[in-house]
């Protein structure tokens, strides 16, 4: 399914499935690219789990590696314990890195996803800490010709630009995700395309409100119900020449295939 020049996807996480599941899944919502999550291969039987995603017709668009310790109970948690942020679970968490790494290569597939943790250049001695350890992982995956990519929301659009030019790295780009610029309430989605269009190669498509309490999540909710608008958003990828594939995330809700089937049928009203 395309929507305008746009292959959709979706994300295999969000339907909470093995993979015959997404793949039933997928057929009946008639959409054939998926943003891959791919822990399950690197951990214990990871064979048989790349096995089973090799059988599959999917064009995976991306993979993604998530990390165990992450807390996403609210805003606190997940500052400590997201992505590489916490020192006891660095080594660990490089070792998980490079073994999805080793997994994208596997299945021909050019790009990683991960949520790196907050960006906060306030603390001299935080911030060397995260350079550096992106730098790590970005290395791992050029050495593989593989792309990192962060996925945005954490901090603001012009905060991730600084760090991006500040690294200077050919193997680091932007997994943008719209809603998580309104759900960690870290600004205008829609000006953020355009801050970071020279290094998003991925998106999600996910929808938010923002919060009314600041220090708080925003609520994610349906596409199209929320604050950022289809015609706006896919007009500024066509404004910034977006060529890459945009896979439905879904992590709320009490019927994540019906809200992924709406996603679709409400993108398809903008399809070529």
């Amino acid at each position: 399914m395309k929507c305008k020049n746009w292959p959709v996807g979706v994300c295999t996480w969000s339907l909470q499935s093995g993979v015959a599941g997404v793949a039933d899944a997928m057929s009946k919502i008639g959409i054939e690219h998926a943003h891959l999550a791919v822990r399950a291969a690197v951990e214990d039987n990871g064979d048989e789990y790349l096995a089973a995603v090799q059988q599959q017709s999917w064009t995976v668009s991306s993979t993604m590696i998530d990390f165990p310790q992450e807390d996403y109970s609210s805003l606190d948690s997940i500052k400590v314990t997201g992505g590489i942020v916490p020192d006891d679970c660095w080594e660990r968490n490089r070792e998980l890195f490079i073994g999805a790494a080793d997994v994208t290569v596997k299945l021909g597939v050019k790009y990683l996803s991960l949520h790196a943790g907050f960006i906060d250049e306030s603390d001299a001695a935080y911030a060397k800490k995260f350079y550096d350890r992106i730098r790590c992982l970005a290395d791992a995956a050029g050495e593989r010709s593989v792309i990192l990519l962060l996925e945005t929301g954490q901090e603001t659009a012009e905060e991730l630009k600084h760090f991006l030019e500040e690294m200077n790295h050919a193997a680091i780009g932007v997994n943008f995700d719209p809603a998580n610029m309104i759900l960690y309430d870290k600004g205008d989605p829609i000006e953020a395309v355009r801050v970071l269009a020279p290094w998003i190669k991925h998106l999600h498509i996910k929808d938010a409100t923002r919060t009314k309490q600041p220090g708080t999540w925003g609520a994610e909710v349906p596409w199209g119900d929320g604050e950022v608008g289809t015609e706006t958003f896919l007009n500024a990828l066509g404004e910034i020449g977006f060529d890459g594939v945009m896979a439905i995330e879904r992590e709320a809700g009490d019927d994540r295939f019906a809200d992924i089937k709406l996603a679709v049928e409400r993108l398809s009203n903008f399809g070529s």
